[in-house]
């Protein structure tokens, strides 16, 4: 029987490419906002058997999707935190709202979300959780503090689950892409392009695929051995 994935923000540009190039070997269940993408995504790709509309930036709602998912779909094998938002601003400059915002929906919802599927995975002294994270979580970012923040607590966060679970035969684990060619990219003009380039060791700006590929190996048994790590797919632009 194949294991169950469940991938938040999977009509996006990295979680689109994580459920095509997951879709051979598992069976899939979707989380996201739009449901008219999430029902498209299901016809394109027939190893999505589930799929589930909820906005992680209201975590009041977390705890019912989860039963939801429990009941119609049973243990949930595998949880991907991809879902993930921004709301730029200067620090000095930045609202209380868009922080709160950000932090739930990138940070506070991933607690949620991984505490509740957690408890079946120790039941069961089996599971996988790969945390999305970010390259400016660790070099930090102008304008993007409440964004900075969110992601480097999610590295902290699995860093402590993976210890705690780690008998139960569960691996925690981080990516961290950089420069990736995602819609929020694509909306950069050429300049603004060919600058973030040129930091780039590399020479050239990611693709979804790239993490797709990483989030493949970490899930699977040949990546037993890997706990609360931290994966940098960034073609160099930061080597740590």
């Amino acid at each position: 029987m194949k294991k169950k994935v469940l991938i938040t923000g999977s009509t996006g540009g990295i979680g689109s490419s994580i459920c095509q190039i997951l879709k051979n070997n598992y069976d899939l269940i979707t989380l996201g906002r739009d449901k008219s993408k999430l029902f498209e995504q299901t016809k394109v790709n027939k190893s999505i058997s589930n799929f589930f509309v909820c906005d992680l930036s209201k975590p009041s709602t977390v705890e019912s999707i989860v039963e939801k998912i429990t009941k119609e779909v049973g243990t949930i094998d595998i949880l991907i935190n991809n879902a993930g938002i921004t709301d730029d601003s200067l620090f000095v400059r930045m609202k209380e709202e868009s922080w709160n915002k950000v932090l739930d929906t990138n940070l506070k919802s991933n607690f949620l979300l991984t505490s509740l599927i957690l408890r079946n995975m120790i039941k069961q002294k089996w599971g996988r959780i790969i945390n999305i994270t970010s390259v400016v979580g660790h070099t930090g970012n102008p304008g993007q503090s409440n964004y900075c923040a969110s992601k480097s607590g999610l590295i902290g966060m699995s860093k402590s689950i993976a210890l705690e679970v780690a008998k139960r035969n569960i691996t925690v684990n981080c990516i961290s892409p950089g420069f990736i060619r995602t819609k929020m990219t694509e909306d950069l003009n050429e300049d603004q392009k060919e600058n973030i380039t040129k930091k780039i060791p590399l020479g050239k700006i990611g693709t979804p695929d790239d993490v797709a590929f990483c989030v493949n190996f970490l899930v699977s048994e040949k990546a037993s051995y890997i706990t609360g790590q931290t994966i940098h797919v960034n073609g160099g632009l930061a080597m740590m």
